[in-house]
């Protein structure tokens, strides 16, 4: 299958079995546990029913299915952890069985954006991974930083967390947090007003002149009210286009299914402790959550 404009699919043949859910349509969310507690947990659930938990990390797939034909089209799935104009950190938990949603905390306090609250739709694309063993040419000598790749999605609508959008990718900006890459991807949702003047990164900056530098800047600062430092860009400071970004969702995808199947588990003994250990906790908790995964859609070829 070619991520991007194209794809390719046999005639005949559905992209996903019963399992993979290539749209919100399925799906309703609910929360569970005391919101404002560190037990609090936003989980998707099928609506056709079923007790199997569904992980918006594995069970979404990459590439959007239409719901009425059951086909692939264009465009990315988006999940939304962070809804613009709020601060609370939602993230998946990536290391717990069921990968639910959470909100992030540091020895036992919630975490917040002291900065403020965030301009854009913040969250993940599901099945793609950047990889702790992995270091891009571009990203200063950096690493993955071992979570699902972010995505920026500039749209009007305010996205509820837990909700998935199709996204129009545009473009990708590499920050280095803390000596990690992690890539920020620049989307809009398909169904935004602006999204037919917005067809790569360019078209940002010329219909919404600034929205890249903010972005840009957000980023940079956000860590300053809790006494870190700036944070710093690699490919001096430049967002890359969206051909450039899609190769970056690649390889993290390939990534992935690495994990997923537990070949990444099997090539680590050439690495450190830490990076070990990272990978293997992540790998212990998502094969058990896959165990009853048949390989209803594999990772998408490119």
């Amino acid at each position: 299958m070619v991520l991007g404009m194209e794809t390719q699919v046999p005639l005949g043949q559905s992209l996903r079995k019963s399992s993979s859910h290539g749209s919100q349509t399925n799906l309703n969310i609910d929360f569970h546990g005391d919101e404002n507690t560190t037990e609090f947990r936003i989980k998707a659930v099928d609506k056709t029913g079923g007790s199997k938990p569904i992980s918006l990390w594995h069970d979404v797939t990459l590439v959007h299915v239409d719901p009425a034909t059951d086909r692939p089209t264009p465009y990315l799935n988006f999940v939304c952890e962070i809804p613009k104009f709020s601060r609370k950190k939602f993230e998946i938990a990536t290391d717990e069985v069921g990968n639910f949603i959470k909100q992030d905390e540091k020895k036992g306090v919630l975490r917040e954006f002291k900065k403020g609250d965030i301009f854009f739709n913040y969250g993940c694309l599901p099945r793609t991974w950047e990889d702790p063993t992995f270091v891009h040419p571009d990203a200063e000598g950096c690493r993955g930083d071992n979570d699902p790749v972010d995505v920026c999605e500039i749209g009007l609508r305010i996205v509820k967390t837990g909700e998935i959008r199709p996204v129009k990718v545009l473009g990708i900006l590499c920050m280095i947090d803390e000596g990690e890459a992690d890539w920020k991807v620049v989307a809009i949702d398909a169904e935004d007003k602006w999204a037919p003047f917005l067809n790569d990164i360019d078209d940002v900056e010329t219909h919404l002149p600034g929205t890249l530098t903010a972005i840009r800047e957000w980023f940079r600062t956000y860590k300053i009210p809790d006494g870190k430092p700036p944070n710093v860009f690699g490919l001096d400071e430049k967002f890359m286009d969206k051909h450039y970004a899609l190769e970056v969702i690649k390889e993290c995808n390939h990534a992935w299914k690495e994990l997923i199947t537990g070949e990444k588990d099997r090539k680590i003994e050439e690495y450190d402790d830490a990076v070990k250990a990272i990978v293997r906790k992540l790998s212990k908790s998502n094969l058990v959550d896959l165990a009853a995964h048949d390989d209803d859609d594999e990772a998408p070829t490119f």
